[in-house]
């Protein structure tokens, strides 16, 4: 059984670049267009890596990412995020978030800023999962 990436991002077109990416990889991917269906998804399939964007309507990748960092059935999936966020920015929102009485999480596995080139891609996620 291939394994399953669960990309979740509002951009069409994003979603499409990294589907592509992940079937010639020979994985299986399962797609989310926002936070909220992100998690509802992560939680029906269990993915093997999730891929994902900062910025979404409807839960942002920030919330999403400390759902899954913070919650020991989820917490072991590596996750990749691809955002047109500097990976400094992000990280300075998830200090501020801990410092306010939330859960401490860790810095994710692999951190892309868009665009990216699709060997980057494969070659992290390669990196990632096998």
């Amino acid at each position: 059984m291939s394994k399953k990436v669960l990309i979740v991002d509002d951009d069409p077109d994003v979603r499409l670049f990294s589907r592509t990416v992940i079937e010639e990889l020979g994985y299986t991917p399962i797609e989310a267009d926002n936070g909220e269906d992100g998690e509802k998804r992560l939680k029906e399939e269990i993915p093997d890596l999730v891929i994902l964007d900062v910025l979404m309507p409807r839960q942002s990748g920030v919330r999403l990412y400390r759902v899954i960092k913070s919650n020991k059935k989820f917490k072991g999936i590596p996750v990749l995020m691809l955002s047109g966020i500097a990976k400094k920015s992000f990280l300075r929102s998830q200090k501020a978030l801990s410092e306010f009485g939330d859960v401490e999480v860790p810095e994710p596995d692999a951190y892309l800023e868009k665009p990216v080139d699709p060997d980057e891609l494969a070659e992290v996620v390669k990196s990632l999962i096998g």
